[in-house]
């Protein structure tokens, strides 16, 4: 009998595979980095190839560590970076072009071309997001507009479109020999093309950005239990695994959060830091500058909605200050470095590198550090970095209190970042609640393995996966009320220096 679950985890600077059993603990993981590529300021690229050699690579690295085999898996969950984009040909498997990064902002121009009509919120009351450089619809209209012959490959029939989720699992299922171009519906939801009530694509929203539609992968459910296909034969996990779970992956570290019932929310620090509040069974919009967006799908079961914070630079401030800097040799140094100082010297960094995103939406805005003087030196400037991604953190959740109307009283923490005792103690001083770190701290990937669980009866319900999660640590808040006020001030102060930079 199968006896353990796997999770691809494809993010933004690395993939991994994740082996898990049933009590949801961690079998083996293998991880590998990919290529960030940068060809003029403002554009971030991946080589789609390169994702799908590495997701083939630490595939065998897990199975190879674990000392176990095919026929070990019982199923195999997907869970990926979100927004990025790429156009391929279904007949060879190779790319038009490299993949769009979610951060990447070379679409600005379309943005504003189609806010013309509209403003801003123009889809918002069908897809739940405003038109920013962000979500994939206009990284796909860039491309079919800007690399020669992909358009007139659309129409004949020879480009598929898909979000990383979607690639990775066409090459799971087959590639160019009948591989399934699938994507689930909180994947879906991240393009702009989506509407929220129907979960399919929008034929208006379709017509505006001038995007075939037969180009757009196939809405599914989170979890599936009639599997979109076997994976690959031949490659490292046979030919006989069902792939049948699919969340991007802050819904799959919302879903590995167990954060099952409306009012439950956690926040992921990874690349950025994105926050999610499970909101029920109906869309909630938001008035505060968050988005509204899927949640997951069990099945034929209803969807569930959320509300988002998305912030587009936290862990890529600390790989900042690493590889452009030469800081530190490890990003783990950070905190050795901020701790050699008692605080950050009075400056803040507010790392706008990629515009603002939740709650500004301003994709004009740049990063700045302010309150520089000649006291101010390398460890001071590292502790500031650790700092924005708790005031960034502070600014989505007073945007959700103001949407919701409920006051968080916990919040629920994982990602990479969670291991910094320093940042987490600044995260809970700022916000003026407890911040709880689960004994699996990478429940993006947990969350993917449990949807795949779920859909082959290798657990039977939420109750199971509730039963598994455990608390690991927890961080009270140890500053006055006047203190943290005092500090978030000359945050707001500092975010209003970026504004505008971009003409």
């Amino acid at each position: 009998m199968a006896k353990y679950i796997a999770a691809i985890d494809q993010g933004t600077t690395s993939t991994r595979c994740m082996l898990f059993n049933h009590s949801g603990g961690v079998i083996s993981v293998h991880q590998l980095e990919h290529q960030q590529i940068f060809p003029q300021p403002g554009w971030v690229e991946h080589n789609p190839l390169e994702i799908w050699a590495r997701t083939q690579d630490v595939i065998q690295g897990a199975l190879d560590k674990a000392k176990v085999g095919p026929g070990d898996i019982a199923a195999v969950g997907v869970t990926n970076q979100r927004e990025t984009t790429l156009v391929w040909n279904p007949k060879t498997g190779d790319p038009y072009y490299n993949a769009i990064v979610w951060q990447d902002t070379r679409t600005k121009e379309i943005c504003d071309q189609l806010a013309e009509d509209g403003g801003q919120d123009r889809f918002r009351p069908k897809a739940g997001l405003p038109l920013t450089t962000y979500h994939s619809g206009p990284k796909c209209k860039w491309i079919l507009d800007n690399v020669a012959g992909v358009r007139q490959a659309a129409g004949r029939g020879e480009a598929l479109f898909g979000n990383i989720d979607t690639w990775v699992i066409w090459w799971l299922t087959g590639g160019p020999n009948g591989g399934a171009h699938v994507t689930d519906v909180s994947n879906a939801s991240r393009t702009l093309l989506m509407n929220l009530e129907t979960l399919d694509w929008d034929d208006e929203i379709l017509e505006a950005m001038d995007i075939p539609h037969q180009m757009l992968p196939k809405i599914v459910p989170s979890s599936d239990p009639e599997t979109w296909g076997a994976t690959l034969k031949g490659g490292p996990f046979g030919d006989s695994i069902p792939v049948c779970g699919d969340l991007g992956d802050q819904q799959a570290a919302l879903f590995g959060q167990t954060c099952f019932e409306p009012g439950e929310a956690k926040n992921t620090y990874g690349t950025g830091c994105f926050m999610l509040l499970n909101t029920g069974t109906t869309p909630v919009p938001s008035e505060s500058g968050l988005l509204t967006t899927l949640g997951y799908q069990m099945g034929n079961e209803p969807a569930v909605y959320c509300l988002e914070g998305s912030i587009a630079v936290t862990g890529a401030l600390v790989q900042w200050l690493r590889d452009n800097l030469n800081f530190f040799e490890n990003s783990a140094d950070v905190e050795v470095f901020a701790r050699e100082v008692e605080d950050s010297g009075g400056i803040y960094f507010v790392p706008a590198f990629s515009g603002l995103f939740s709650p500004y939406w301003k994709s004009d805005a740049r990063g700045v550090i302010v309150g520089m003087t000649r006291y101010i030196n390398k460890y001071h400037i590292s502790r500031a970095a650790l700092e924005a991604t708790a005031y960034q953190t502070r600014e989505v959740l007073d945007a959700m209190k103001a949407d919701s109307g409920v006051d968080l009283t916990s919040l629920k923490v994982d990602g990479g970042m969670v291991h910094n005792q320093l940042l987490m103690q600044f995260q809970a001083d700022i916000l003026g609640v407890p911040v709880v770190r689960p004994k699996v701290s990478e429940t993006t990937a947990l969350g993917a393995a449990y949807a795949a669980g779920l859909a082959v009866g290798f657990w039977d319900n939420l109750d199971n996966l509730r039963a598994n999660w455990q608390m690991d640590q927890t961080w009270q808040s140890e500053m006055d009320e006047s203190r943290r006020e005092e500090l978030h001030r000359g945050w707001l102060k500092a975010v209003e220096r970026t504004f505008d930079w971009v003409e």
